[in-house]
């Protein structure tokens, strides 16, 4: 397991997908507000004009010397929903970053959002 003082370090470290095919650098942590650990990270993905930021989920993510491999496909990844390099997720778009990867989305029990960036 990851710990979140440990993948706040990798920070502009670059993801790779399982097969190690680089997807971007990372650039965010998100923590699930229920369970503090981390739980998605925001990777820089476009041409340097057009940069965007994409969620990949960080379950099964492992360390490397240089990277986070994730377990999913770059082109999975690369479709993923994204916000601008200087904006954040709103809460109502959350669930679509879940749905998109396949993960049940659940908000709080007060209908509070799911992700917070670390």
């Amino acid at each position: 397991m990851i710990r979140p003082a440990d993948i706040r370090e990798w920070r502009g470290r670059d993801v790779v997908d399982a097969t190690g095919h680089k997807v971007g650098p990372l650039e965010a942590v998100y923590t699930d507000t229920a369970t503090d650990e981390p739980a998605m990270a925001t990777v820089r993905t476009g041409l340097p004009t057009r940069q965007r930021l994409v969620f990949v989920p960080l379950d099964e993510a492992v360390a490397g010397p240089d990277y986070i491999r994730v377990r999913y496909d770059k082109a999975l990844v690369k479709k993923a929903p994204s916000i601008g390099t200087d904006d954040v997720l709103p809460a109502e778009e959350e669930e679509p970053v879940f749905r998109h990867y396949g993960i049940d989305y659940r908000p709080g029990s007060a209908g509070e959002r799911r992700l917070a960036r670390g």
